[in-house]
């Protein structure tokens, strides 16, 4: 049983992407899970790389001294075929882990299966089913908009939960 102090856990998902960085704040209180805020850090397409990472950078921290979370869960890369993608995603996944790091935040991270064998029990669960369990566990009248900030909420309940399973805070990868 996760032992909160009454105070609750204030998780930070992320789903990390160079053009949109989607984020859910959520807090953990006992057997519950509370909707905080969503939204996304985006970067136009034509800023250099470097600029883009930078905003990205500043973006995260923003929400960690905001929100002021005690775990940060990044969602892992997924290796597609698109190399370029997956370096361009790897970037920033980068930024966001070390925005965590330099506040003092742990970082855990699951891969898109953990994601959603925790929100659906399915591992092979579709977008659409995950969104839904998101609006549904987090008593919402409306699936979070848009899909990236719907999967950084989706990546904070995963941590609420195999943190859950774990008996206490702070134990992930």
């Amino acid at each position: 049983m996760l032992s909160t102090g009454g105070r609750g856990h204030t998780i930070l998902g992320i789903d990390p992407g160079t053009a949109t960085m989607g984020w859910g704040v959520i807090r953990h209180e006992g057997n519950r899970l509370r909707y905080v805020q969503h939204g996304t850090v985006t970067t136009p397409s034509n800023w250099e790389m470097p600029r883009r990472l930078g905003r990205l950078f500043d973006g995260v921290t923003e929400l960690l001294e905001g929100y002021r979370p005690e775990a940060v869960a990044v969602e892992e890369l997924f290796f597609n075929t698109n190399v370029t993608t997956a370096i361009t995603v790897g970037q920033a996944r980068g930024v966001a882990i070390v925005a965590a790091y330099r506040a003092g935040v742990e970082v855990h991270e699951y891969t898109p299966l953990q994601v959603k064998q925790a929100i659906t029990s399915y591992g092979r669960a579709d977008k659409r089913q995950v969104q839904e369990m998101v609006r549904t566990l987090l008593n919402l009248r409306e699936i979070p908009r848009p899909d990236d900030a719907a999967d950084g909420l989706a990546i904070a309940i995963c941590h609420a939960f195999s943190s859950r399973m774990s008996g206490k805070v702070g134990v992930g990868k």
